[in-house]
């Protein structure tokens, strides 16, 4: 009989000691960061998931070899950057003016930041199942293709300088996206003359989920399959902090000669030069292994059943997750969880504030702190790092959760008490309401 049990195909071989705190002292640690966990101090928390990103343990390879990404992403211009929003900023700056458009299947914060830091509209069009948290659907994070049609029509192919489709859909419950929705957008593009650009962060865990999911590719290895992504799209995003495998990193790519041009010479301004692009030599050795290690389907196939573990094993116990499981987090529909907090009340920064009180966990609300009105659910994101946790760290992230969904008729929500202008979820400072109260408005500044 076959062995069953997935082990993690590598050993820890450094380690960081972990500091434990008490109940009452992650009370009052939570009350003095304003109930914000992005302003908890490091090593007050016990379990980190607040992010996937730059949180991976580096594997000995990755300090020893430099390879070419070109050999995965296959797009004749790369320009490397100190992380993705770098080459968020950079790509927005050259392609957009006010009053473009710029679809998106969702776009994550600092996506929609930069676009919007340009006077362009972003506009997000995932396809209607992907609003529906516990809807099963094997590729919640594809593009609704007919909206994009419409909205071209609509506003015109001069006022929508790109198409950008982010893989996984991160904002979306970290959901995959098709390579049939993939072809299908690019054939709208090119009818329009569009460039079609690929956030492309988590590449390798998108790859996978086509190899389990999508007819024809079953017999393909990831990698040829994240080739055959990259061969529809005019160029790519990449925050080398999640699939590069790297704790800091990115890059840029295009085809068009002009518009590399253009974005080197900006690179230049803020980042450094073009071989470098701000990043140490070591950095872009860790980054081009790290590109190769994410690819390798042992590494891939515990990446997703692992995380999926985390899910199952709460949903079992009727808390509410956006399924199926993605590839990078599992998503609490913290609306959902917390229904007598309205979204005004922010159920999510509640939720994520209790996960951390009952057991030193941080985590992340995506909703409605994080994208105001754009907001169409409120999500509490639970990101695995990779290479990092082992199941008995998993496990006790089961335990707490449960114990709070438990005890969850007793949680309330919370007032903002400040607010930046621009990603103020990074900043952002609350008070608890007391019961029956109604929120008052924050302070705002920047």
């Amino acid at each position: 009989m076959p062995i069953k049990t997935i082990i993690e195909p590598f050993r820890i071989k450094s380690v960081e000691p972990i500091r434990r705190t008490t109940r009452d002292e992650r009370q009052q640690l939570l009350e003095a960061a304003g109930y914000n966990l992005f302003l908890m101090p490091a090593d007050a928390i016990l379990i980190d998931l607040l992010t996937d990103s730059g949180t991976c343990a580096m594997s000995t390879e990755q300090w020893a070899a430099m390879m070419s990404v070109q050999a995965i992403f296959g797009f004749k211009h790369v320009i490397p950057t100190h992380q993705g929003r770098a080459a968020e900023r950079i790509l927005f700056g050259v392609m957009c003016k006010k009053g473009d458009v710029v679809p998106n299947n969702t776009h994550f914060d600092t996506t929609r930041a930069n676009c919007e830091f340009v006077g362009a509209e972003a506009v997000d069009l995932p396809i209607p199942e992907a609003l529906e948290p516990a809807r099963l659907h094997p590729f919640k994070g594809n593009m609704d293709t007919a909206r994009l049609a419409e909205l071209i029509e609509r506003v015109g192919a001069k006022r929508v300088p790109l198409v950008m489709l982010t893989v996984t859909n991160n904002s979306g419950g970290g959901q995959p996206v098709s390579m049939a929705n993939i072809r299908a957008v690019k054939e709208i593009c090119a009818r329009h003359g569009i460039p079609l650009y690929i956030d492309a962060c988590r590449y390798a865990e998108n790859a996978y989920f086509i190899k389990l999911r999508e007819p024809g590719y079953a017999e393909r290895t990831p990698r040829e399959i994240a080739q055959e992504m990259f061969s529809h799209a005019d160029g790519c995003t990449m925050s080398a902090k999640k699939d590069g495998m790297a704790n800091i990193g990115g890059f840029l790519c295009t085809n068009d000669d002009a518009i590399a041009q253009q974005e080197k010479d900006l690179l230049i301004l803020t980042e450094g030069f073009p071989t470098y692009g701000g990043l140490a030599g070591r950095d872009l050795d860790a980054i081009a292994v790290g590109l190769n290690e994410a690819l390798e389907e042992d590494y891939l196939n515990y990446r997703i059943v692992s995380t999926a573990y985390l899910g199952n094993h709460i949903a079992r116990e009727g808390v509410p997750i956006v399924q199926p499981p993605g590839g990078h987090a599992i998503y609490i529909d913290a609306r959902a969880f917390l229904p007598q907090v309205l979204p005004a009340e922010f159920p999510g920064v509640a939720l994520a504030g209790e996960l951390y009180v009952e057991g030193g966990i941080r985590s992340v609300e995506i909703g409605t702190l994080m994208f105001g009105e754009h907001a169409t659910m409120d999500l509490v994101r639970l990101a695995i790092p990779r290479r990092v946790y082992t199941q008995s760290h998993v496990d006790y992230v089961v335990e707490v959760i449960l114990e709070v969904w438990r005890r969850r008729e007793q949680i309330r929500g919370l007032e903002l008490t400040y607010q930046a202008a621009f990603l103020r979820h990074f900043s952002a400072r609350f008070r608890p309401l007391a019961p029956s109260a109604a929120p008052q408005p924050a302070t705002h500044q920047g």
